[in-house]
């Protein structure tokens, strides 16, 4: 995936303002079963929010490897609530589409 510019996090940020967490880290933190339920919320949403009940000392580095671990990028962080964009590979079912790049920027 190609890196966001700061417009386009922006851009994905005001989307994701009226979003509920759909994965919330707990107790076990992160987890196989954690990373795979991010994983078919963003195949499904493409932007998610990610909540840190526990471990919220943590939550810089637990976003990271949860970025890494599902191939998606994090576009912000409020409070204990993390979000993350991934697109979807199929222009078919994708539901965001990001402002479109100058060729400037694209190059």
């Amino acid at each position: 995936m190609k890196q966001l510019k700061g417009s386009e996090r922006t851009y994905l940020r005001g989307l994701a303002h009226h979003l509920k967490p759909v994965v919330i880290v707990g107790e076990q933190g992160i987890t196989d079963k954690l990373i795979q339920a991010t994983n078919e919320a963003l195949d499904l949403h493409e932007l998610i929010k990610v909540k840190f009940n526990s471990f919220k000392e943590q939550k810089k580095a637990l976003a990271q490897e949860i970025e890494e671990r599902t191939q998606s990028e994090m576009v912000g962080m409020i409070g204990h609530i993390a979000m993350f964009y991934r697109q979807q590979p199929d222009p078919k079912k994708r539901s965001i589409q990001l402002p479109k790049r100058s060729q400037e920027e694209a190059a």
